[in-house]
């Protein structure tokens, strides 16, 4: 089975998470998908294939040398974003990118522009895999599970390649943050691995923002309008001064790069009550404190203006997982390297968001990410460029054979 074949029937599975469901998978319908790559695994000769009740997915890939090579791993995720649909996924190829505009749905006028997505010129002459402009694609993260199946077979068909003991492992619920929570690391067994859950061609990253979120309720006062006057408090307005508080250029839309923010992610209510839901992000742990002391602060200054009516539930959600690679840097210097021997320019640089990696990092298994190749997640507008999927399998393999020649050597990427 071709890369693309396998993608595309994964595409097509619906696997979206569901938030407010608390089980593990939070939606049943994940194992359609797990149960689909139990079977080819089984059928393509891993060994060691387990699935278990809460939808983690391993496998192995023996060593078919005698030399004493770290065993490696390789992670990508079954779930897709609940941001948008997931449910009859109809990806669509596009021969021979020719930098026009891609009519992903006439009937809705749901257009994919290089004017919109100027990304879309860099694979002119490239085949694209896209939607029908009313379900997202998938490819966060199906792209890196198939280049993942994708890398074994290949290993499978070409003995010739000497690598160490390959273990795999997809998990439910990355998407909502949940990933890594039930992961079995002491099962894994891999001494380090990688997420391929990245996007363009070249990403290797291995720091990430520190997450927490805050949830804020306000205990308003309902007065009739006509005789409020030193009555009412109005729990909207007191949130909106909540909002106003923190700096406007700390949000998403004015930041990049190492920059953090406080993201308001809800707001809703009535004059009685309300209730406000932000992310807080920062790479730099101080900063990262900071954000969570001002928000503290803010909070605490509107509840002596207006007698305790406010409650904050804070929460760290996860870390920077730069704190746990760095002591390792080898787990990088081979992705690194396996990239520059295909020609590769490794574009090295924070994420701005989560990653699987981060808590698994900090669970003992040092977990930088890579490449998988697609564009636009979470939405109508995502797209796959075909060969950029190729080159994340062929990484894969690089990296084993890169880790089986040189797992004594270490080469620094700066």
């Amino acid at each position: 089975m071709d890369i693309v074949t396998r993608f595309i029937k994964y595409a097509r599975i619906d696997t979206q998470s569901d938030e407010n469901n608390t089980q593990t998978p939070s939606t049943q319908k994940q194992f359609n998908l797990a149960k689909e790559i139990e079977k080819e695994a089984r059928e393509m000769g891993l060994s060691d294939v387990s699935l278990d009740n809460n939808c983690y997915f391993m496998a192995t890939l023996p060593s078919n040398t005698k030399k004493n090579i770290p065993t490696i791993g390789f992670i990508a995720h079954f779930d897709t974003s609940p941001d948008m649909s997931g449910e009859n996924v109809t990806p669509r190829v596009v021969k021979d990118y020719d930098g026009r505009d891609i009519v992903l749905n006439e009937a809705s006028n749901v257009i994919l522009s290089p004017d919109d997505f100027p990304e879309l010129l860099q694979h002119v002459g490239e085949d694209i895999i896209v939607t029908d402009g009313t379900t997202l694609l998938g490819a966060d993260d199906k792209a890196g599970i198939a280049a993942i199946m994708d890398a074994m077979q290949y290993l499978i068909d070409h003995p010739e390649i000497e690598h160490g003991k390959i273990r795999i492992a997809f998990t439910p619920d990355e998407e909502i943050g949940r990933g890594a929570d039930k992961f079995d690391v002491k099962k894994f067994g891999a001494e380090w691995a990688y997420t391929i859950d990245g996007s363009e061609v070249g990403e290797l990253e291995y720091e990430n923002f520190n997450a927490a979120s805050a949830k804020i309720k306000i205990q308003g006062r309902n007065v009739h309008p006509g005789y409020a006057k030193d009555k009412m408090v109005n729990a909207l307005h007191v949130a909106n001064e909540l909002i106003a508080l923190l700096p406007i250029k700390d949000r998403p839309e004015h930041t990049e790069g190492y920059e953090g923010f406080f993201h308001l992610i809800s707001l809703n209510g009535t004059v009685e009550e309300s209730e406000i839901t932000f992310i807080i992000r920062d790479h730099d742990r101080e900063k990262f404190e900071q954000r969570k002391q001002l928000m503290e602060q803010s909070v605490a200054e509107l509840n002596h203006k207006y007698n305790d009516r406010i409650t904050l539930e804070l929460k760290d959600q996860y870390y920077n997982m730069k704190e746990k690679v760095e002591p390792v840097m080898h787990v990088v210097d081979y992705a690194f390297r396996a990239m520059e021997e295909m020609g590769i320019t490794p574009n090295i640089k924070p994420i701005r968001g989560g990653t699987d990696g981060s808590k698994l990092s900090f669970m003992g298994l040092p977990c930088p990410n890579i490449f998988a190749g697609g564009m636009n997640f979470h939405g109508r507008y995502e797209y796959l460029p075909i060969p950029s999927m190729k080159k994340a399998s062929e990484v894969i393999v690089k990296i084993a054979e890169v880790v089986a020649r040189d797992s004594h050597q270490a080469v620094d990427p700066s």
